[in-house]
């Protein structure tokens, strides 16, 4: 029988991965808990292969040994995780749920929010937190770069969400919140017009609008000066998409549904608010927003 060569786990496919950048942060893309907790039972479990290593020199045993500590602490690490989220839960459940039973007694029978919220899929900029949303009082869907695209786009999560809190939910308000530093719109401004296709800049091209008035209103500042430009230029480009979808366009006209944009600066911890001006903004041709009621909290 052919002697079994020492291996080195750490070294197997799985449990190693190559750097990937995605908004500014970095992920290991082959490092998936639940595959490398897979891979290390299955030697853990198998008397044959305890049985032939432990026949080898000393150095494929301790080999082993330390690859059963990494995942050890790797499935705890995995535990500590998911701990939290269970605390946060119990905490939630203690805290909020029983002090406030009848209040979430009444919203499982129904939901009535005075506001639609889009805001960014961007982990640091949760509206619930930002602004003190408690359960029931905001519809909310998040995207990359907090983009509405025009009705004749097509159907979209994004509008799918639209028409049920309009026209069902019968929301009051729909509040586009964008925000700094944003990953979505730093890659619509870098967008080459020969980049190769992929669903991110399938999607930001949204806010070609918004790049393209950028590019003529801050064409002397520095890039990341555009991008912050670009940031708020696109909450109002989304603003006047919206107004291509003939049942919220007749809301607004009479006077039912108000359109809002917010940007969340989450450098300086500020926030800007506005109004759509409706009337003023059709009458621009529905090419620029004309905004009123315009807030600036810090």
């Amino acid at each position: 029988m052919a002697a079994l060569q020492p291996t080195s786990l750490s070294k197997h496919p799985l449990s190693s991965g190559t750097p990937t950048q995605i908004f500014g942060s970095k992920v290991q893309s082959g490092d998936f808990l639940p595959t490398q907790f897979r891979f290390w039972t299955s030697f853990r479990s198998n008397t044959g292969v305890k049985l032939k290593a432990s026949a080898e020199p000393p150095a494929l045993t301790w080999e082993l040994k330390g690859d059963e500590q990494n995942g050890i602490m790797e499935m705890e690490s995995g535990c500590d995780l998911f701990g939290k989220l269970k605390n946060g839960f119990l905490s939630f459940k203690s805290h909020k749920y029983m002090e406030n039973l009848e209040r979430y007694q009444a919203l499982a029978k129904g939901q009535a929010p005075k506001f639609m919220v889009i805001a960014c899929a961007d982990s640091r900029v949760c509206p619930s937190t930002i602004l003190g949303f408690e359960p029931g009082e905001a519809f909310m869907v998040r995207n990359v770069a907090n983009m509405v695209p025009t009705y004749e786009s097509g159907p979209s999560e994004t509008n799918a969400a639209l028409e049920f809190a309009v026209n069902s939910l019968e929301v009051e308000n729909v509040f586009i919140i964008g925000h700094s530093c944003c990953g979505g719109i730093r890659a619509l401004m870098s967008m080459q017009d020969k980049a190769e296709s992929s669903f991110i800049r399938s999607w930001v091209t949204v806010g070609k609008n918004a790049k393209l008035s950028t590019k003529a209103a801050a064409s002397n500042l520095s890039f990341d000066q555009q991008c912050t430009h670009c940031e708020k230029e696109s909450i109002n480009t989304s603003l006047l998409n919206l107004l291509t979808y003939p049942w919220i366009e007749e809301k607004v006209n009479k006077g039912m549904l108000s359109l809002h944009g917010g940007y969340y600066d989450f450098v300086n911890c500020t926030f800007e608010k506005w109004t759509l001006d409706y009337k003023g903004s059709i009458m621009n041709g529905k090419t620029r927003v004309v905004v009123k009621d315009r807030l600036f909290w810090c």
